[in-house]
């Protein structure tokens, strides 16, 4: 059964940079769609970027959009956050997570259309 595994997350300073990555185990993105979101403490969690299965199209949220980069690797196992300039609000536990579409250029934000989530990774941006 496909499992996601977010890694890359840790502490970097405002105006820094992290990378984090979604890998899939059990199985390979080709026919996915993935998601970004992030959960700050006490605030709901929210989407900052997807991508859809054919790679064509990203979605990037507006507070993010400028600093941050979606991208699926060529093995269509892993799909990459990359982020940059990154600020205090930044902060917070970033979920990947996965939906099988049959429209290959669909792409979402909403939580609520995707049912596979790996565990979380935790960033803080802070000096």
């Amino acid at each position: 059964q496909l499992q996601l595994v977010e890694s890359g997350g840790g502490v970097a300073q405002p105006g820094g940079s992290l990378r984090l990555s979604c890998t899939a185990s059990g199985g390979t993105l080709g026919y996915s769609t993935i998601a970004w979101f992030r959960q700050a403490p006490g605030k709901e969690r929210e989407g900052v970027a997807c991508i859809s299965s054919n790679a064509e199209r990203a979605d990037i949220e507006d507070s993010v959009k400028g600093r941050f980069t979606i991208s699926k690797d060529n093995t269509k196992t892993t799909v990459n956050l990359e982020m940059s300039s990154l600020k205090p609000e930044d902060t917070g536990v970033y979920y990947c997570a996965e939906r099988i579409s049959s429209n290959h250029l669909w792409c979402s934000l909403s939580r609520s259309y995707f049912s596979r989530w790996g565990q979380g990774t935790q960033v803080t941006v802070s000096s």
